[in-house]
C-alpha cells in the first residue's frame, strides 16, 4: 500500500512495505491516485512532491501474478488492461500537478514502475542498487501508447530510447545518468533521501505560482497530455 505525509510544505508519498515488490496492483493504483488528489486539493504555492518507497523496489510494474490469477487468458487481459487503463489517471495527476514532483528510486523500477517514476518532473537513483527496466520487449507485450509517448517526452535521446525499450537493457544508476534519464545518484539510500529533501527544499522555496507550473509542464509535453486525458475541458473520473 501507501502513505502520505505532509511536512510543511512537503509531500511524501510512500509505498509501503520492506518486502514488497510494490507491484502495481488495482488496490495500489487507486490508492496513489487519491494521494496525489489529495495532494492536489490542498497544495500551495511552495508545495512539492517526493514520491519514494521501502525496501528493494521502487516498483516491479503491474501485478502480473493478479492478473494470470484470473484463469483464463480473455479474464488475465481483462484484468491487465484495466490496470493499464488506470495507471493512465495516475500518471494524468503527475502531469496535472500544480507542484514540483521528485521521485525516489533507491531500487528497481522496471515496466510500469519505471514509468511511475519517469512520470515525475525530477528523478534521484541510488548508484549500487537502483535498475530501471521495462520488460516489456521480453515478456512478448506490446507497449501503451501513452508509456511510448512518454518515453518520447521524457528521454532525449533516441538511442537511448531504442536500448531500454527494443533492447530491454537494464539500466544502472551512471548509466541512467550518462543516458539522461536522471538527475544524479546516490551511493547509498541515506544520501538518497537527504538529496530529495534538499532538492524538495529547493525548489519549494522558489515559491512558484501552481497555475503557471502546471501550464508549464503541459505545454512542454503536449502529446503526453492528450494521450493520458490530462487536457483542459477534460475531466478525470473521480474514482476508477
Amino acid at each position: 500500500m501507501c502513505t502520505l505525509e505532509q511536512r510543511s510544505n512537503l509531500f511524501i508519498l510512500t509505498l509501503t512495505g520492506n518486502d514488497d515488490e510494490h507491484r502495481l496492483s488495482p488496490t495500489l493504483i487507486a490508492a496513489i491516485l487519491s494521494a496525489l488528489r489529495q495532494v492536489k486539493s490542498v497544495a500551495t504555492s511552495g508545495s512539492v512532491l517526493i514520491t519514494n518507497s521501502q525496501g528493494r523496489f521502487f516498483s516491479n510494474g503491474l501485478d502480473l501474478p493478479w492478473a494470470l490469477a484470473a484463469g483464463c487468458r480473455v479474464k488475465a487481459l481483462s484484468r491487465l488492461s484495466q490496470m493499464v487503463e488506470s495507471l493512465r489517471f495516475v500518471v494524468a495527476e503527475l502531469v496535472s500537478l500544480p507542484i514540483p514532483t521528485i521521485s525516489v528510486v533507491q531500487g528497481h523500477a522496471a515496466a510500469a514502475g519505471f514509468v511511475l517514476a519517469l512520470s515525475h518532473d525530477y528523478m534521484l537513483m541510488r548508484e549500487d542498487r537502483g535498475v530501471l527496466y521495462m520488460s516489456e520487449i521480453d515478456l512478448g507485450g506490446c507497449l501503451p501508447d501513452y508509456f511510448t509517448v512518454l518515453f518520447r517526452a521524457k528521454i532525449g535521446s533516441g538511442l537511448a530510447r531504442r536500448d531500454i525499450l527494443l533492447r530491454g537493457q537494464k539500466v544502472k544508476g551512471r548509466e541512467a545518468v550518462e543516458m539522461g534519464i536522471v538527475d544524479g545518484v546516490w551511493g547509498c539510500e541515506q544520501s538518497l533521501r537527504v538529496a530529495a529533501m534538499e532538492l524538495a527544499e529547493r525548489l519549494g522555496s522558489r515559491k512558484w505560482d501552481g497555475e503557471v507550473y502546471q501550464k508549464m509542464r503541459k505545454g512542454l509535453y503536449p502529446k503526453l497530455c492528450i494521450v493520458v486525458g490530462a487536457v483542459e475541458g477534460r475531466i478525470l473520473p473521480a474514482k476508477l
